[in-house]
């Protein structure tokens, strides 16, 4: 009995030791999880409460119309309003302008800038680059009313067009619809290319040197070089740069109401201008303010899944 029971334990005491190795593995993946949640679920509840039910409560907003407590339910009146409101289609018009101007714009310069100011040779690499970035964190108060008397009747760029002999007279820039316009791009590529830069400028420092001196002795030129080297080490980047341009752009207001405030006219009114002047500006509707606000989340959404479709990115 005694050499039995022995042989039994000897046979039973590794199975228990693998069973409680694998509830102790068990009980501690289930602890790692717990501890996860804890660090994540104050930011979760956050983001639920401060995001996801605003956007929620705004979507059901969008189906009724009024003011204050005095809202009632237009079912899909504010979004059939959208298609005969002249000033919504002069507001998506204009920020369409913007977009497809300006991004594009500002993504090959911030792109030149840091293939220019990642050369080690360059000398004051340090300053360009500060003076480059430095507009992002400027106050946008600050600079649009500067851009405001830059452009004005007596600026200093009527005044040097005048005195180079550029113009007979003086233009009135925030005063004329395509004048404005070009103001209003000129300012917010000035404001976000060296923001963009800086990103360009941190992914070409991890990209290997060894690849380019490779590609020289392969007798390839700058231009190849960037093309068939820069860019495509840089495309997630690039994706990423775009999309978050794209989304200042369609939500752009400081620029426009400091430097035009969507004038003359509403030829430069954005959509962001538009829900601010349907809430507090005209008489109040926050219905179909929300309701504008959607557009730009749509706009959002769709242009996002064609640059990830143009991109290549599947995921």
């Amino acid at each position: 009995m005694s050499q039995q029971s022995t042989k039994k334990g000897e046979l039973d005491l590794p199975v228990s030791l693998r069973y409680k190795e694998t509830r102790r593995e068990k009980n501690g993946v289930f602890f790692r999880k717990k501890v996860g949640w804890l660090f994540v679920i104050i930011s979760v509840i956050a983001i639920t409460i401060f995001n996801f039910y605003p956007m929620v409560q705004a979507f059901l907003l969008s189906f009724q119309s009024g003011m204050g407590g005095n809202l009632e339910y237009v079912g899909f009146d504010n979004w059939q309003r959208l298609f005969g409101d002249p000033t919504f289609i002069a507001a998506l018009t204009n920020t369409s302008i913007y977009l497809l101007i300006q991004v594009p714009l500002m993504i090959v310069l911030a792109l030149f800038f840091s293939v220019l100011l990642n050369d080690p040779k360059l000398k004051f690499r340090g300053f360009f680059r500060i003076a480059i970035f430095l507009p992002c964190v400027t106050s946008l108060v600050a600079y649009s009313v500067i851009f405001k008397y830059l452009f004005g009747i007596d600026g200093i760029i009527n005044q040097f067009l005048l005195n180079f002999g550029f113009i007979s007279q003086t233009i009135n820039f925030l005063a004329d619809p395509f004048w404005a316009k070009v103001v209003i791009i000129l300012a917010i590529t000035w404001r976000w290319t060296g923001y963009n830069m800086i990103f360009y400028l941190a992914a070409l420092q991890n990209v290997d040197k060894s690849i380019y001196e490779a590609a020289r002795i392969d007798g390839a030129n700058a231009f190849q070089q960037f093309f068939q080297i820069t860019v495509p080490m840089l495309k997630p980047i690039i994706l990423f740069t775009s999309i978050t341009s794209t989304i200042g752009t369609l939500q752009i207001f400081d620029e426009i109401v400091n430097i035009t405030d969507g004038g003359p006219g509403n030829a430069t009114i954005s959509i962001s201008q538009y829900i601010y002047n349907l809430s507090f500006e005209y008489t109040p509707d926050f219905g179909y303010a929300s309701t504008v606000s959607y557009v730009i989340v749509i706009l959002v959404v769709i242009l996002s899944i064609i640059q990830f479709r143009v991109a290549g990115e599947k995921k």
